[in-house]
């Protein structure tokens, strides 16, 4: 079995988009509707980290407002002025600007396109084993259950 050969270096936009829109349960999965993601770090098979160039259509949302356990994750804005939600408050970004989410501080975080022009923004994180994620604004988290990471109430019952 031959495995395809990647290039060493590609247009970013030529990556094909994420096949599945969304991982959240049907329930929530609308609420990231008018996203696109291209996983680059997927396409180049880099294992340690993740690097996806999003796309977010006017009104769209970048998943639901969430705190990471173990992962960091940083955005950089490359279009648009999305308008970054953080339990601080909210604060609308420009391109050339980025945001950090260190791990385990429990500042939940999402952006938000609420202008009429697409906003592209590049965001990374790392795959740190064991990762729960909490929303706190949601009755959902993903927690490790019978051995697996997926989708669950708070109370821990799986969706």
């Amino acid at each position: 079995m031959s495995e395809t050969k990647v290039p060493p270096a590609v247009v970013a936009t030529d990556v094909p988009l994420r096949t599945r829109p969304s991982i959240y349960p049907a329930q929530f999965a609308s609420r990231v509707a008018g996203r696109d993601k291209r996983p680059l770090g997927e396409y180049f098979g880099l294992k340690n980290y993740g690097v996806n160039l999003t796309r977010l259509a006017p009104h769209a949302q970048s998943a639901l407002r969430h705190a990471h356990s173990k992962q960091d994750e940083f955005v950089y804005v490359l279009q648009g002025k999305p308008t970054l939600v953080t339990d601080e408050g909210r604060t609308v970004l420009r391109p050339g600007m980025c945001a950090g989410f260190a791990s385990g501080n429990g500042n939940a975080h999402h952006l938000i396109n609420e202008t009429t022009e697409d906003v592209v923004y590049l965001e990374i994180g790392d795959r740190a084993p064991g990762e729960e994620v909490t929303y706190p604004d949601d009755d959902l988290q993903i927690a490790t259950i019978d051995g697996r990471r997926q989708f669950a109430h708070k109370n821990g019952t799986p969706y």
